[in-house]
């Protein structure tokens, strides 16, 4: 049932899993935060600042009940979750469910029903605080497939919203999906929005014909409409909008004296090897890790690669670690990165540099100017913004790119050398090549995607999205700004 417009709503609510600070609660019971470093929080930002908002999130610990609080002029309101909500709906149906199916079922989805009971639950407290906050005719935008059934419980709760939603993974080809045993509840979920955006056209156009598949809507290009009894309702716009990165400020960030000192420093004690790979990635099974170093061993094995004079840097950041498949990763990713070392290592030198840690973005933007050729292997991704961050931090024009056809990023970035990383001989050529490249064409290639990446930044992104979304004439026919 619609419920009453609050006094003071806001014109612009983001409604996403976590909100942009991480925040703890002091002894005193008041809340203390510290800024999250996300892609969204850094792609939202400049938008929030110049929008009336507020922002509607987790706050990232168990039964933390926290009032709404300002931050940055952006009100912040929390939504609570229990330790059962964390375990059955994020660690549950969210990354057990949803996440594998999303990525190829590279590891077989968990369908359980009472994960999926605690998932309409949670959504439904999003939609309901989402809905308490918006003033009337206000826009909001819901992100990604934790939220999946935020849009219609937000059109039920108030049908005045202008309502857009963006999938931050991939999508799904129709006959992946249809496995899940809610799909057409998730798929009437998403149709409460107006605009659905995701990172590829092929994303929206799996998604579209999912929709004509499991719905019977009538669906023309990118426009689904929704009629009732013969009468047209609404239309539904599903399309491309890939995210970015803010590629000025990481552009600067590198151009620092400390930053370029730092590069320097890091070739260093590593034992200044002539060539440098450096991968990049959270500990995910979906990121291509284990194909990426099984590939750089056998280089080493065929002496193609020098085993003395090559160092390849892994960086893989914590993730989800109470999720048994990835703590089984782990473990399969050390046991190889030791079998190399132990194998093709020396005193005082060895092959892989594996640093199962996160780091500030000023050591990372250093690590990308230090190395020679990076290395973005994904199985599958929604976009990969590390192939964007190495990208603005190569200034100087140089480096190499070996990027995996599976990422959204393969579309916009024609300078990169793609690969599959499912074929290991054909990955193992490809960074034989970016080892060995010419450096004019280096050079011509970096420019290239220079160009790409510090045209098209994470404020283009949010601003296209939310120009089409407020092209949306509202319920009362009228269109709308933010």
């Amino acid at each position: 049932m619609p419920i009453a417009v609050p006094e003071r709503g806001y014109d612009l609510v983001v409604v996403a899993n976590r909100l942009p600070v991480d925040v703890t609660v002091g002894e005193d019971g008041e809340p203390t935060w510290t800024r999250s470093p996300g892609g969204l929080v850094t792609a939202l930002n400049p938008v929030m600042a110049q929008a009336d908002g507020a922002w509607v999130g987790w706050s990232g610990a168990p039964d933390h009940d926290v009032e709404p609080f300002e931050v940055d002029g952006t009100e912040l309101i929390p939504v609570t979750l229990s330790a059962e909500d964390i375990e059955k709906f994020y660690e549950g149906f969210s990354n057990d469910t949803l996440w594998p199916l999303y990525h190829d079922v590279i590891s077989p989805p968990t369908f359980h029903r009472t994960w999926w009971e605690a998932y309409q639950r949670v959504n439904r407290r999003f939609a309901e605080a989402a809905a308490g906050q918006a003033a009337h005719g206000a826009t909001v935008w819901v992100h990604d497939y934790q939220l999946q059934l935020v849009p219609k419980m937000l059109r039920e709760l108030r049908p005045d919203l202008r309502i857009g939603y963006f999938h931050h993974i991939p999508w799904p080809p129709l006959e992946l999906f249809i496995q899940l045993p809610w799909r057409k509840q998730v798929v009437e979920g998403l149709l409460g929005a107006d605009l659905i955006g995701f990172q590829r056209g092929g994303d929206a156009a799996n998604f579209v014909r999912v929709v004509r598949r499991l719905t019977g809507l009538t669906t023309r290009g990118q426009v689904i409409t929704l009629a009732k009894h013969g009468k047209v309702e609404r239309h539904v716009r599903a399309a491309a909008f890939p995210i970015s990165i803010d590629s000025g400020a990481f552009d600067e960030l590198a151009r620092t004296p400390e930053v370029q000192a730092r590069a320097k420093q890091i070739r260093t004690e590593l034992g200044d090897p002539e060539v440098l790979l450096l991968g990049v990635d959270r500990l995910d099974y979906t990121k291509g890790i284990r194909h990426r170093i099984k590939a750089y061993g056998e280089l080493l094995h065929d002496g193609r690669l020098s085993a003395t004079s090559t160092t390849l840097v892994q960086v893989a950041s914590p993730s989800r670690e109470n999720v048994d498949a990835y703590a089984q990763l782990r473990d399969e990713v050390e046991q190889l990165v030791g079998r190399i070392n132990g194998d093709y290592g020396q005193v005082g030198h060895a092959p892989v540099q594996y640093l199962h840690q996160s780091f500030p973005m000023e050591e990372m933007a250093a690590l990308y100017l230090a190395a020679d050729v990076m290395l973005v292997t994904a199985l599958r991704d929604g976009m990969n913004l590390v192939a964007k961050e190495y990208v603005a931090a190569r200034s100087d024009d140089r480096g190499a790119l070996v990027l995996s056809e599976f990422t959204g990023a393969a579309d916009e970035l024609t300078g990169a050398i793609l690969v599959n990383p499912h074929d290991i001989d054909g990955m193992k050529d490809a960074i034989t090549y970016a080892v060995h490249i010419d450096p004019r064409e280096s050079r011509k290639r970096m420019r290239r995607l220079r160009r790409r990446v510090l045209g098209h930044d994470v404020n283009a992104w949010s601003q296209e999205f939310l120009a089409v979304l407020t092209a949306v004439p509202n319920r009362e026919g009228r269109g709308g700004h933010v």
